[in-house]
């Protein structure tokens, strides 16, 4: 009885050890995902921020608000100096048309005096004279130009710190760059925030990467665009199959020795490679994974 109980155990292992054989993987590493820190652009309160760690937010998607009152104030404000200086530009081209009406009738008094004195019935000091105040309105003319030209350049300068000010409005309003999942909150709603102060983590979830780490021996089996299997723990006991496809594999072993002379030396070489992996949600950063080409 006991040779039969002995021959059954003996077996049972064999067994076993053929299974775990069968199902040993190639490879082994852990589940990431690109992770994106979204910041403030602007400094103020957050007045707004609808945002909570596992909610899935869309691309473009509004999550919150940085106050904006003071800078709308400093638009009115340069609204304002604005108009007045668009006022002053009306006087000055009203100036410029008064002189260009006195130039046209000092010109028309110039051809009567010219006329005159061929018949000897003006003299050449009336013209000189004339001749003088046409010269004296260029000046003033070019004069009033000059300054509405100054004029104008401030009140373009006003609208470049306008649209600076708008710019800063916009990236007041906090807006999702990819769309993903929320995986860390770094900020709360009515705290205070300056330019460049985390708000929140995010990451596109819905596809999965694996980092594993092969031989060098492995390197040649493999190669970018190759369907592997992968697998995760399902149970204590099983595991659980998905697709995957080898994405990226790197140039460089982590770790080269000085020296490289024999084959054996060349196996100990490890290069590491990514497999993108679609998540049916089972999948999360930081979980072990293992491959089998």
């Amino acid at each position: 009885m006991k040779n039969i109980y002995l021959l059954f155990l003996i077996l049972s292992v064999i067994s076993v050890s053929c299974s775990n054989n069968d199902k040993k993987s190639d490879a082994y590493g852990n589940f990431e995902a690109t992770e994106i820190i979204v910041s403030a652009e602007a400094n103020g309160k957050l007045t707004e921020f609808n945002v909570e760690e596992g909610k899935t937010i869309n691309a473009d998607e509004i999550t919150g608000c940085i106050d904006t009152i003071q800078l709308h104030l400093k638009i009115m404000h340069l609204e304002a100096q604005r108009n007045t200086i668009r006022t002053k530009y009306k006087n000055i081209f009203s100036q410029a048309e008064v002189l260009r009406e006195q130039k046209e009738v000092a010109l028309i008094e110039k051809k009567r005096i010219e006329n005159l004195l061929k018949d000897n019935a003006a003299t050449q000091k009336q013209l000189d004279d004339v001749n003088g105040n046409i010269n004296v309105l260029d000046k003033q003319i070019n004069s009033v130009i000059t300054q509405n030209s100054t004029v104008f350049k401030e009140s373009e300068s006003i609208d470049v710190q306008i649209l600076q000010i708008r710019n800063q409005i916009e990236k007041s309003i906090i807006k999702n760059p990819v769309k993903g999942t929320v995986i860390l909150k770094l900020a709360e709603e009515k705290e205070i925030v300056n330019y460049g102060r985390p708000l929140y983590k995010i990451a596109d979830l819905s596809e999965m990467t694996l980092r594993v780490y092969v031989s060098g021996e492995q390197l040649g089996n493999i190669k970018i665009g190759q369907t592997v299997k992968v697998l995760i723990d399902s149970t204590k006991t099983e595991n659980k199959t998905l697709e995957g496809t080898i994405s990226w594999i790197s140039s460089k072993s982590e770790f080269t020795p000085k020296i490289i002379q024999t084959k054996d030396e060349r196996v100990n070489m490890v290069y590491a490679v990514k497999v993108r992996v679609k998540n049916d949600g089972s999948l999360k950063i930081g979980m072990p994974g293992e491959i089998i080409f």
